[in-house]
């Protein structure tokens, strides 16, 4: 499948991605619903360039200074995030003191410990969400997403909810929580209710984050969202016009 694409080209990346996902569905990590979520992901990673923009890289700044400063920071993790970037969880976890919640929308206990033993792997030691008598549920949110650990999503000050959907974004900015997120449309729920979003793939930006987040920043935060999606939007604006000089 690769042979006549260099690494360097955007198009490896998106093919290698799609393996991982397939692979993901295949070992139970990953929802079918995953997979057409992602090829919605994969339309707006080529609006962006299929490149990590200037306004993400001020949002994955952003973002690591809000990890370490956070008291009980949070990683909120589900399929697609774990079939793609597991090793990756864990340095970012270990870097910022996070935990690591399993926190699923279309939620069952197979895929809960395919995850679980994904992360083990990867070097976990303690995974939320696993454990029944653990839970309580968040409101304002009819999902199985609701249902989340009490020393974990329940208890945090910071929470990073990559591929998210918009409902549970707001329940958690309702709990009073800060949210972080990744996602690759700027209009989406979760991108307009976070205090950060990361318009960028997850598999480039979380190698950013982990690298930010080892400088330890001690800055205040002086990051505005909104401010920074308009951006993002004539980021996407102006590629789109490149693109169309040469058609």
């Amino acid at each position: 499948m690769y042979m006549n694409i260099p690494k360097s080209h955007p198009r490896y990346l998106s093919l290698q991605i799609r393996e991982k996902l397939v692979s993901g569905f295949d070992n139970n990590l990953v929802a079918k619903e995953g997979l057409l979520a992602h090829g919605r992901g994969e339309a707006f990673d080529y609006l962006i360039g299929e490149k990590t923009t200037k306004s993400a890289k001020d949002a994955i700044k952003a973002a690591s200074i809000m990890l370490n400063q956070a008291e009980n920071s949070v990683i909120s993790v589900n399929g697609n995030f774990v079939a793609l970037c597991p090793k990756e969880i864990i340095q970012l976890a270990k870097i910022t003191n996070s935990k690591i919640e399993v926190n699923l929308f279309y939620s069952s206990e197979k895929r809960k410990k395919a995850i679980s033993n994904i992360l083990k792997k990867s070097g976990a030691k303690e995974i939320l969400g696993m454990n029944k008598k653990q839970s309580t549920k968040l409101k304002g949110i009819d999902s199985a997403r609701r249902i989340v650990d009490k020393n974990g999503i329940f208890s945090a000050d910071v929470v990073l909810v990559p591929l998210e959907d918009g409902d549970r974004t707001i329940a958690l900015k309702k709990a009073k929580k800060k949210i972080i997120t990744f996602d690759l449309n700027p209009l989406s729920r979760t991108a307009q209710t976070a205090d950060v979003t990361i318009v960028d793939n997850v598999t480039r930006a979380m190698k950013l984050l982990i690298s930010e987040s080892k400088k330890q920043s001690k800055k205040q935060i002086s990051f505005d969202n909104k401010k920074n999606l308009k951006i993002t939007i004539l980021e996407i604006q102006k590629n789109l016009k490149r693109r169309a000089k040469n058609v």
